[in-house]
């Protein structure tokens, strides 16, 4: 059977390479990128650099998570386990076994992709809305959802009002149904970004891992602190998303709204904001759809559900289980005149992946992933890459990697 292990990027798993015990391999690993860097040519440029200082040194010098948290879901899973095992573990995906495959099988066969929180979100979007009157299809429930997943590529142009509102009870209705705890993994196939997933070998370098981070959107962040920490968050064009083009839901639309608007824009949290549109409320991630299916129960009093009503509903549930979540500590901001070492450390101790920027009478200004953060310290050389994504994926013609 092949055998693989998985690096992640999962709030509760990421990395700071520059420990305080130099015994740590993460320490050790830190004073290597130093002494790289006081060997490299001195007409190179900082960016130059630090490109040539992490494509010296293999994936394997990493330190990797331990085996025992690395998480599969058969294929065969239902959804309500699924999404069972997502919350238990805290994780947004996890790899999916093919149980067809045979024992022999390559990696490649062995897992048919990654389910999300974000495929699930297009299959609970997809039952919300009511079929079509004039549809004479014979197709049965399960198959219309899988074929609505399968197909759900694109949303189209959304307005305030697409999100269907639901009901308090919907959920409820939702998750105690047979056909939510009938409907499989492997069903919802359509929804997986890629097929089955890139993974890296240990022979690969940092820069590949960084670059795959960063570039192409995968779901493991080391943080480095490099020099660049004394920097100011401006001096280095953060935030690279400013308040304009923020992706935001109003704190009285339709709590599916965000979900809808996360999966068509493609990002994994977005703010909740008040009338004005400028000051943030709340955060909403693609990881707390769990909470509209492992505690339907709490919202059962609420004619809608909207953005504020969920946040309040969910934040008396977290208190009431005693759960530390930003849900229940508020909301994580920073200024522009934070440094980089400063978001750094307030990413990995609240154990978040973004941050909104505000001014000094709480405005939102922008916000900056720890993507943005990577791209900032490494850039992609021409041409890279080569044939590193050929049999994974098809590209278009006129699509170079």
């Amino acid at each position: 059977m092949a055998s693989m292990q998985l690096m992640r990027r999962e709030s509760d798993s990421v990395h700071e390479i520059m420990q305080d015990s130099p015994k740590s391999p993460e320490a050790r690993l830190g004073m290597k990128v130093e002494d790289l860097w006081d060997v490299q040519e001195p007409q190179l440029s900082p960016t130059e650099k630090l490109n040539a200082c992490f494509e010296s040194i293999p994936v394997s010098a990493f330190p990797p998570a331990p085996s025992s948290q690395v998480i599969e879901i058969k294929s065969d899973t239902s959804l309500a386990e699924a999404v069972q095992i997502l919350s238990e573990h805290k994780i947004l995906s996890a790899p999916v076994v093919d149980v067809d495959a045979p024992e022999d099988a390559s990696w490649i066969d062995r897992y048919i992709g990654i389910v999300e929180f974000a495929g699930i979100v297009v299959w609970i979007l997809h039952q919300s809305e009511p079929p079509s009157p004039r549809s004479t299809n014979p197709e049965s429930a399960l198959e219309v959802a899988v074929n609505r997943a399968t197909n759900a590529a694109s949303f189209g142009i959304l307005g305030p009002e697409d999100a269907q509102a639901t009901s308090g009870n919907f959920f409820e209705a939702l998750t105690s149904s047979e056909f939510y705890k009938n409907t499989k993994v492997r069903d919802i196939a359509g929804s997986f970004r890629w097929a089955p997933f890139l993974a890296l070998q240990k022979s690969n370098s940092f820069l590949t891992m960084l670059l795959l981070l960063s570039n192409y959107k995968m779901k493991s962040v080391p943080v480095v602190d490099l020099g660049w920490g004394t920097k100011k968050l401006s001096e280095i064009g953060l935030p690279l998303m400013t308040r304009d083009h923020v992706v935001k839901v109003y704190e009285e639309e339709p709590v599916l709204q965000a979900f809808k608007l996360m999966r068509k824009k493609r990002v994994g949290a977005i703010p909740i904001v008040d009338n004005s549109g400028i000051k943030v409320v709340g955060n909403i991630s693609i990881r707390d759809v769990q909470f509209l299916l492992t505690a339907p129960e709490i919202y059962h009093d609420y004619r809608s559900i909207t953005a504020k009503n969920f946040l309040t509903a969910v934040r008396s549930y977290l208190k009431k289980h005693q759960e530390t979540s930003p849900f229940v500590s508020g909301m994580v901001v920073c200024t522009k005149n934070y440094s980089v070492k400063e978001l750094i450390m307030k990413l990995d101790s609240e154990k978040i992946q973004r941050v909104y920027v505000v001014d000094d009478a709480g405005n939102l200004e922008g916000v900056i992933t720890l993507r943005d953060i990577i791209s900032r310290l490494v850039h992609e050389p021409y041409g890279y890459f080569g044939d590193f994504f050929d049999g994974v994926l098809p590209l278009p013609l006129n699509c170079r990697v």
